[in-house]
């Protein structure tokens, strides 16, 4: 069985983790979390980066940030994962879901401004796929509407739009380290933030609402609850693993670029026959490899080739079930306008298998599994 994913491991996870018990420091804060956000601040000149417990975690502390209130209005895709959503639903929230564009999956920035009204509080741009929104319109919305840009870039690590890192285009950028993502930490995230009001805010709220970190830092003689917060620290435990792979991030996205660009190569005949259709990626956009997708006709084509590859040994999977059409996206949301794409595209969309020990030859084999079920052999 090819699985569709095997969690990241570089090398010295272990050896850092080792190194973590023999201190006897477990909780947050510690030397490896330190290591991780100036890895991150360094690599992508993000001003502050704060390790979370998970995106969902640094979605929510970001929710916080923005005084997000009962009867605010956030406009983000409902093709995205439920805690996009959930974390300003939280906080009171109503939720106005947008279409898709069915080249990327990702929001249509062409309906953003139509949606805007005097509740509007914020824009929540989710980067599929790693494959950047088109951000120069989603900002200058923004701006010119005085709301706030808060990037999901849970996917978008080391992905960048413009030559700039996904995730500090916006006001607050999130991540996420969970095991299906390029690099992990088992269950994490971060946050990214510019301005010094948010960057000292968000380092009082990720510490359960308390000046612990300026306690800590020598700048008060005891810390105190000063703020809204929750704990959203990890362990070391879990930075040290994390951070293992940060060390070798450059070469991850490289073996996960070669894989990517195999299958577009093996894949491509199928997709000019017009069998099934390829990701795209615009210009302007360099992505990270997250994922490589296919789109069949229909779901019900979908749902066969899915079988058919298990009767090969090889497991795929589906994505998101669009947000405004479950019950608590009814609840909580609306679609604006017109539900276009983002359901016909979802049910067609097929991820295949696609991490760092996955072979060429596997490539290969799975490629060749989808032409066969499609009628076509070498």
């Amino acid at each position: 069985m090819i699985p569709f994913n095997i969690p990241l491991y570089t090398g010295n996870e272990t050896a850092y983790i080792d190194e973590v018990t023999g201190s006897r420091q477990l909780g947050g804060s510690g030397l490896f979390s330190k290591k991780c956000c100036e890895w991150i601040e360094t690599k992508f000149g993000a001003p502050k980066a704060f390790l979370t417990t998970s995106c969902t975690h640094a979605l929510e502390l970001a929710a916080l940030l923005c005084d997000i209130k009962e009867g605010d209005e956030i406009i983000m895709p409902s093709y995205t994962f439920v805690s996009t959503a959930l974390a300003f639903v939280l906080r009171g929230a109503k939720i106005i879901f947008i279409d898709i564009r069915p080249d990327t999956m990702n929001m249509d920035e062409t309906l953003i401004l139509p949606a805007v009204t005097q509740k509007t509080k914020a824009i929540v741009p989710v980067h599929y796929a790693g494959i950047s929104c088109e951000m120069d319109t989603v900002t200058d919305i923004a701006q010119r509407h005085h709301l706030r840009v808060i990037e999901d870039a849970a996917q978008g690590f080391m992905a960048f739009y413009k030559g700039h890192p996904l995730g500090t285009i916006g006001d607050i950028g999130c991540y996420s380290f969970h095991e299906t993502k390029n690099f992990t930490m088992g269950e994490g995230g971060a946050f990214l933030a510019k301005d010094a009001e948010t960057i000292a805010r968000a380092s009082v709220m990720r510490d359960k609402g308390t000046n612990r970190s300026q306690f800590l830092n020598g700048s008060v003689d005891k810390y105190t609850w000063v703020d809204l917060g929750s704990s959203y620290l990890p362990s070391e435990l879990n930075a040290a693993y994390l951070y293992a792979q940060l060390q070798n991030a450059d070469e991850v996205i490289r073996k996960r670029m070669s894989l990517w660009n195999l299958y577009h190569k093996y894949l491509l005949a199928l997709s000019e026959s017009g069998h099934i259709e390829l990701p795209c990626v615009p210009d302007g956009c360099v992505h990270n490899a997250h994922m490589f997708y296919i789109k069949t006709k229909y779901q019900g084509e979908r749902i066969r080739l899915m079988n058919y590859l298990k009767e090969c040994g090889i497991e795929s999977a589906f994505h998101y079930i669009p947000l405004h059409s479950s019950p608590a996206g009814k609840k909580y949301g609306i679609f604006f306008g017109e539900d276009r794409f983002t359901s016909k595209e979802s049910e067609r969309l097929l991820r295949l298998p696609l991490y760092y020990e996955l072979s060429e030859e596997q490539i290969a084999y799975i490629s060749e599994c989808i032409g066969s079920f499609y009628g076509i052999t070498k």
